[in-house]
């Protein structure tokens, strides 16, 4: 089964005049996430990931009265924002997570499990 893995990251602590240096913090915190990574990779498990770009780049495309509309920027007040994603391919919901917790020891911030419905959706 394959699962999608959301990661958060408080907005407060995203400040886009930085958004291009991480800090200290998150470079050791995304060194132990490869490494952690390498051991999916070879287990067959790791499919992708992608961190996200700041969340001032955000692009919404909506219908409106029936036409689109596209804007810039993000509009909603949140206390965190989708900060990056995952893809794993495994066993069941139990092995998705066991590796989530784990992604959540090494990162500290809260992640989501979604199924993706392919053609093994159960």
């Amino acid at each position: 089964m394959k699962f999608l893995v959301l990661g958060y990251t408080p907005s407060e602590s995203w400040d886009a005049a930085t958004a291009d240096a991480p800090t200290e913090e998150a470079l050791e915190a995304f060194a132990a996430y490869q490494q952690f990574e390498a051991e999916l990779r070879a287990t067959g498990e790791f499919v992708s990931t992608e961190g996200l770009g700041h969340p001032a780049t955000t692009i919404t495309v909506q219908k409106e009265d029936g036409r689109i509309v596209v804007t810039d920027g993000p509009f909603a007040e949140l206390k965190e924002v989708l900060a990056s994603f995952a893809v794993i391919d495994v066993s069941g919901v139990e092995r998705a997570k066991d590796i989530v917790a784990r992604m959540v020891d090494l990162m500290g911030e809260p992640m989501e499990i979604r199924p993706i419905m392919g053609d093994d959706f159960a």
